[in-house]
């Protein structure tokens, strides 16, 4: 017999089976001895008291044995002559290749960047050096921006498609068996080379190709259909269908569409500051206390107000992480977060950004439907200059930020190219300035110690979505005039993070087969 309830666990004894199976039969009005098992389902972090808690769904097997949550999905060789050509191997890209292996479909994956070793060579140049190779960095390469930046796995796209499905993917390439439980799962930037490393021996060992250090320059075009791509300039791939799943830095790309007059249209995004804090701060507000409890993980937080018709809210955020260098040319500088699995660090820091529309970026019209590009392009080279160059970045504590009065001196920082102090209430333009003002008061007022003055605000966080979209049809999901064509994952406008975009993949590969079969 089965039974699924959900129970309180104290953080002592979270890793516990026996208690586990205590408080179930306590509630349940059973007889431990007869309980075999108690298999946690989903468990999440209650801190709303003073004494936080977890809460736990799990099924309570009485009798019997308990059925695995994890069931690997058998990758075969493809057989069959059909052929797609993936641009970016980022998530989108990734699992819109396993699932065309499963559909019986070769996937040929061109990726501008370098495998995951060779890449770590060029995120040491940016960190230590600030030399940014524009093809090589926390955006570019294998795996694509999340492979070097955190790894998060939480998502509100559950209507979409299977997030479990992408979860178990996960774990069959070797990320922790914990991300099929947690409420906010996260595999950490020291763990996701490997995972990724392993996705991509998968992918070959089915008859998949992948080429690295090949950017695509042009498409093969006949009349209104797409029949393949030139890669740096020269090399022809020619395959029955194409996935841009390239990513929203990936501006060429934009151009080059443009330029083949192959519609794409402007979207709005947010763009503004990583806020930076003390962890234990962070943790003192949300958990209560002067210490954390040692079984519970760094505390998060998720915000979102509305300013004067603007959305401010929280992004990314990264409990015990760093904040590293995400530019992809060497006049920008763009701020992303991470952290490694056991999220250790001292520092706790999130994106903190407004929504930007046409309304804020008319002074750019004469670009277009760059305009909204260009300006999200303007804010990162203001940075880039107002740093010093080299990737230094300006900084300024919240309360003088709020105060609109030039930090003396600021707090220590986990960016590691350094920090110099900057009047950021003058250099970010009103709109997000003053949102990101009158947001951090509200902001306070709900995180009681969040507007503190050992908290500071680094520039510029300006990549959270893609200002452009790539229209497809709703139904068949290939773009709207070129047949063939697939528009997928974030750099298209269609997901917002790791999984939604690895859900989208899946969606395209179906598509494709749908379109091809």
């Amino acid at each position: 017999m089965k039974k699924e309830i959900e129970i309180v666990i104290q953080p002592e004894f979270i890793e516990d089976s026996e208690q586990h199976k205590q408080i179930a039969a306590q509630k349940l009005k059973l007889n431990p001895a007869d309980i075999t098992a108690v298999q946690i389902i989903r468990r999440s972090i209650d801190a709303r008291s003073k004494n936080p808690v977890y809460r736990a769904k799990v099924n309570v097997f009485v009798n019997e044995e308990p059925s695995d949550q994890f069931s690997p999905i058998n990758f075969q060789p493809v057989k069959g002559n059909e052929k797609v050509i993936i641009v970016g191997m980022g998530p989108a890209g990734m699992f819109a290749a396993l699932r065309l292996i499963e559909l019986g479909i070769k996937p040929i994956i061109l990726e501008r960047g370098k495998d995951v070793q060779t890449r770590r060579r060029d995120l040491r140049a940016i960190q230590q050096n600030g030399e940014v190779n524009p093809d090589s960095n926390y955006c570019f390469g294998e795996g694509g921006a999340g492979t070097y930046s955190d790894g998060k796995l939480y998502t509100r796209a559950t209507k979409r498609g299977d997030v479990n499905r992408v979860l178990n993917i996960f774990v069959q390439h070797g990320a922790q068996k914990e991300i099929m439980i947690d409420a906010h799962p996260h595999i950490g930037s020291n763990r996701l080379p490997k995972v990724v490393s392993s996705m991509r021996e998968t992918i070959l060992r089915c008859g998949g190709e992948i080429h690295f250090d090949s950017r695509v320059t042009n498409f093969i075009m006949t009349t209104n259909r797409i029949t393949g791509v030139i890669v740096n300039g020269e090399k022809e791939f020619l395959g029955d269908s194409v996935i841009l799943a390239t990513g929203h830095s990936a501006r060429d790309i934009f151009y080059l569409l443009h330029e083949r007059k192959i519609t794409i249209e402007p979207k709005p995004f947010a763009m503004g500051v990583r806020i930076e804090h003390p962890q234990k701060l962070i943790d003192e507000i949300q958990y209560h206390s002067q210490k954390r409890n040692e079984n519970l993980p760094a505390s998060n937080y998720s915000l979102a107000c509305q300013v004067d018709d603007k959305g401010v809210y929280s992004f990314c955020m990264c409990p015990g992480g760093i904040i590293i260098p995400a530019a992809t040319a060497n006049d920008e500088l763009v701020l992303n977060g991470m952290s490694v699995s056991r999220r250790d660090s001292p520092y706790a820091n999130s994106g903190l950004v407004v929504t930007v529309d046409e309304k804020d970026w008319g002074h750019m019209k004469s670009f277009g439907v760059f305009a909204g590009l260009e300006y999200q392009k303007e804010i990162e080279r203001i940075a880039f200059e107002t740093g010093g160059k080299n990737q230094t970045a300006p900084a300024q504590r919240v309360t003088d930020f709020v105060e609109r009065k030039i930090s003396q001196s600021l707090p220590k920082t986990s960016y590691i190219p350094g920090i110099i102090s900057s009047p950021l209430h003058e250099i970010l333009p009103n709109n997000i300035s003053d949102g990101l003002r009158k947001s951090l008061k509200i902001f306070d007022r709900k995180m009681k110690g969040y507007l503190s003055e050992e908290a500071q605000l680094l520039a510029a966080e300006t990549r959270t979505s893609s200002p452009i979209r790539i229209p497809r049809n709703n139904e068949t999901l290939m773009h709207v005039e070129v047949e063939g064509l697939f528009p997928c994952g974030e750099g298209a406008g269609y997901a917002g993070g790791i999984v939604s975009a690895a859900i989208d993949g899946e969606k395209c590969a179906d598509a494709i087969c749908k379109f091809l079969r």
